[in-house]
């Protein structure tokens, strides 16, 4: 099974829109209460921090039992995700099996607010086949920034199995190119380094002036920028999963954990530094992950040392440690000549490595030449 999230819009009669703001405004002060208690004590353990905090939070904000259990695990959940927050925003609220319900048949949910309130789903047929036969048990009541009301319900869909194959997709990330595959499919950069250079010199221009509503105007930006980049995520996400559940392979990506600080301790121009800290890769990779499972489209990751600097014929690097046969989107290999486009030689490397960790008694990745050791040997996968 894959949980996903359903946007749904409600529609919120004029009185009610009051109680809904207040019951934000105290589960962000909730959350912040809670926040600061965790730090005061380092204590970032579920049930330790209920005993905590709870008492205090439940007096200072009115709120049920249930929204603050819910508001200790939003502030555990998420310093665990981004690993610091510094303020919580009365913009959203996390409803359980106790404060939500669904009605299928009337299009309606149950809110718990400071009392149980039903409002109706203004929703299309995609939402509704989406929850058609659910009974959803967990969503998230959100706020607009133009004011309407919106909840994400959380829905299980069933997977298709997934199995061994032979036949493996590699797929390199990058800034030039945003994925390029080993069959030599590959998606352009340019645009969205554009589009986000574009902002960058916009947000740089309103933070000059400061005026009375360059927050506001620095939001709206960072919005637009943020809602682009979603939008081609999924779009090169869903070719990704297309691809190679037509052709029934397994995807294969590096594994670049931690890749933004290395590359910031590297000495870098302002400008470089901006474009790779910008660079969205690990959302391409959430983004695929959720959509393959569901397709029943396996997902591997593999060691990204020397994939760009490797022969994808016969394994070979430079020998000058710091020079590789790549130069810029060429790849030609000094020792058996082969020369193709360097993202796509990249590509292939990392589809031989993805053979080798999803069917492990597959021969190893290794060089044709003779006499020479193979580069990727399993054990160090």
């Amino acid at each position: 099974m894959q949980t996903i999230s359903v946007k749904c819009k409600l529609q919120v009669p004029v009185e009610l829109r009051y109680e809904i703001d207040r019951t934000l405004q105290g589960f962000a002060d909730a959350c912040n209460q809670i926040l600061n208690t965790a730090k005061e004590h380092k204590q970032w353990n579920t049930t330790k921090l209920h005993h905590l905090s709870y008492k205090t939070v439940r007096e200072d904000t009115g709120l049920s039992s249930n929204h603050i259990c819910m508001a200790i695990r939003r502030v555990v959940g998420n310093v665990k995700a981004v690993k610091q927050i510094h303020k919580f925003r009365p913009t959203s609220i996390s409803l359980n099996q106790r404060t939500f319900r669904y009605w299928e048949e009337k299009q309606e949910v149950g809110i718990t607010l400071s009392k149980r309130h039903n409002f109706k789903l203004s929703i299309g047929n995609y939402q509704l086949a989406l929850l058609k036969g659910q009974n959803p048990t967990a969503a998230t009541l959100c706020k607009s920034k133009k004011g309407d009301y919106y909840i994400n319900i959380c829905v299980d869909l069933p997977t298709d199995p997934m199995g061994k194959t032979p036949k493996v997709i590699g797929v390199d990330l990058g800034r030039r190119d945003i994925a390029t595959t080993s069959t030599g499919q590959s998606w352009s950069g340019k645009q969205i380094q554009s589009v986000r250079d574009h902002y960058s010199k916009v947000r740089a221009n309103v933070q000059s002036k400061r005026t009375r509503n360059s927050r506001r105007l620095l939001r709206r930006l960072s919005g637009r920028e943020r809602r682009f980049q979603e939008w081609l995520n999924h779009n090169i996400s869903k070719q990704l999963v297309q691809d190679a559940k037509r052709s029934n392979s397994t995807l294969a990506f590096e594994d670049l954990t931690n890749i933004r600080e290395s590359l910031n301790q590297k000495p870098r121009s302002k400008t470089e530094r901006r474009r790779t800290n910008n660079w969205a890769f690990y959302q391409l990779r959430l983004f695929v992950g959720y959509k393959a499972n569901i397709a029943g489209v396996p997902v591997v990751f593999v060691p990204p040392a020397y994939t760009s600097q490797s022969c994808s014929r016969c394994g070979g690097i430079h020998p000058i440690k710091g020079k590789s046969y790549r130069n810029g989107k060429v790849f030609k290999c000094g020792r058996c000549g082969f020369e193709h486009d360097a993202d796509i030689n990249a590509a292939l490397n990392i589809a031989a490595l993805g053979k080798s960790v999803s069917l492990p008694e597959s021969p190893g990745v290794s060089c044709q030449l003779q006499g020479q050791m193979p580069l990727f040997p399993i054990s160090q996968i």
